[in-house]
């Protein structure tokens, strides 16, 4: 852990903050006439995900934590854990389900995901933004259904369940925000 200010704040530093580990995920430097400046920050939690809007007053110190971003793949599941591995070095790590969060539901085995290390111990896994998953069923759409927004519900190859428009069919690829758990749009082969 660094001592820092409010000047070195950029977008991705994780600072320790009420006992707990955030990231900056955009800040703004603020100075209101001749009220006096501060920082207008929005952080993630990394344990939970959970989004704050703080603000710190300009030049204050916080605590910069340095840490690694790492490539790991996933390789199985064993019991409640989801077992890793080192894209670099072939480490095998189990990780707690709890630390995944939502998005586990769209992780297939083989995929990669980065994970934040401080030292020897993980603090945070991220999971890419966008994963594209087959389509395994799906309810056929019916015709003349289309009034509004319609969808139905498509069960991926992962196993998560996902509202898609009526278009989409089973074997289609689609794109998936891991952040909502939304469709995005067909993606095409």
């Amino acid at each position: 852990m660094a001592n820092a200010s409010t000047t070195d704040f950029r977008n991705g530093m994780v600072i320790r903050y009420n006992n707990d580990l955030w990231t900056i995920t955009e800040f703004h430097h603020v100075s209101p006439g001749n009220w006096r400046a501060f920082v207008r920050t929005r952080l993630k939690n990394l344990k939970n995900g959970r989004v704050i809007e703080q603000r710190f007053r300009a030049g204050e110190e916080v605590d910069e934590v340095r840490v690694e971003h790492q490539n790991w793949q996933f390789l199985y599941v064993d019991g409640d854990d989801y077992v890793f591995m080192n894209t670099a070095t072939f480490d095998q790590q189990p990780i707690a389900k709890e630390m995944l969060g939502d998005a586990i539901k769209f992780l297939k085995e083989q995929d990669e995901v980065e994970m934040l290390v401080d030292g020897e111990s993980i603090i945070a896994v991220q999971l890419p933004n966008f994963l594209e998953l087959t389509v395994e069923s799906a309810e056929p759409g019916v015709r003349g259904d289309t009034a509004n927004n319609v969808t139905k519900p498509a069960t991926l190859e992962s196993g998560a369940v996902v509202n898609v428009p009526l278009f989409v069919n089973p074997g289609d690829r689609i794109r998936i925000d891991t952040r909502t758990g939304q469709y995005v749009e067909r993606v095409k082969q």
